[in-house]
């Protein structure tokens, strides 16, 4: 995406505000922080030290300013998309209030139609679309006839594979500072067997996500997992919001149960690193979700290294 004028990122911003005051409540700390965070970040906007200073931006006016960019009207109903999800409720104001910016922009997607849906407490069918559409996200093709279920522990029974689950192995005896090393920690510490074992998630799946953690830096707490799905979005450019960013809100965030792996919980949405994490993603010059990317590639390099080849940014402090 190409810079971003103060013009344009003043209305972003504004319709932001504009969203989280459509909820009939006064701004929130988690609001002020979410719109100072996405102008820091996203928007290059380190001069904003206020958000009342923001203009009262309608959709006629976000039309006016961003009609002549398709690109940047899509990206900024994303935006407006989280802006209604950070206090952690399913607020039907805020939702539909987005909705009318999404419609002034002529901006229609998966995401969308999903939030109309949960407002309308349709969660069954929003659960099964978002998983749906993560799994062709992270398969990076439609998965039409497939099982999630079956496709995301194939090692069972006769499909074991010792062999695979022993080269991922011995990626414990790499030196301390390599990439590989601190995969092998990762999934040691956490707890997760390698690829190959009958307990384990398919690679497909297991190995990228594994390694955008280590890659990142973000923990699988509530509040790494959705920074970790957020860097992924970005980075990632398959269904990014409606198989990325918002099931893991929904689970880590609004408290939706999606399925028996996945913890669930509220609260676990960081105002100001979730920002950051998108950011991050954006920038990174790899994708890691590819199904060209190769992590034996780069099992056996110095981990800092691949974090500057790949363009990762340090993530923030821990809350």
């Amino acid at each position: 995406m190409q810079e971003i004028g103060r013009r344009e990122s003043d209305a972003i911003l504004g319709a932001m505000r504009q969203v989280a005051l459509s909820g009939g409540h006064a701004i929130t700390h988690a609001d002020t922080t979410s719109i100072m965070a996405a102008a820091r970040y996203l928007l290059r906007r380190r001069d904003l030290s206020d958000i009342g200073t923001l203009p009262a931006v309608e959709p006629s006016d976000l039309v006016a300013v961003l009609r002549v960019d398709p690109e940047l009207a899509r990206e900024a109903v994303k935006y407006l998309a989280v802006m209604a999800l950070v206090d952690g409720v399913l607020d039907r104001k805020k939702l539909s209030r987005v909705l009318e910016y999404a419609r002034a922009l002529d901006v229609e997607a998966d995401y969308l139609t999903e939030l109309v849906e949960a407002a309308s407490e349709h969660l069954g069918w929003v659960i099964a679309d978002m998983t749906r559409k993560n799994f062709d996200s992270v398969i990076s093709r439609s998965s039409e006839g497939m099982d999630p279920v079956a496709w995301i522990t194939p090692y069972s029974g006769a499909n074991a594979d010792p062999a695979l689950s022993a080269r991922y192995e011995a990626l414990g005896s790499l030196p301390q500072n390599t990439f590989g090393k601190a995969l092998w920690d990762f999934d040691k510490q956490n707890g997760y067997p390698f690829p190959g074992d009958p307990q384990a998630l398919n690679a497909t799946f297991g190995t990228p996500h594994d390694s955008t953690h280590v890659i990142s830096g973000y923990d699988t707490s509530a509040r790494g997992e959705i920074l970790v799905s957020t860097f992924t979005a970005a980075m990632h450019p398959i269904n990014p919001m409606s198989g990325h960013i918002l099931p893991v809100i929904f689970n880590g965030h609004l408290g939706v149960k999606f399925n028996d792996v996945a913890r669930y919980t509220t609260g676990g949405l960081d105002p100001d690193e979730f920002w950051h994490a998108w950011a991050r993603g954006r920038d990174v010059t790899v994708d890691i979700f590819d199904p060209k990317w190769n992590v034996w590639d780069w099992v056996d390099k110095d981990l800092e290294k691949v974090r500057r080849i790949f363009n990762v940014m340090p993530a923030g402090s821990p809350r």
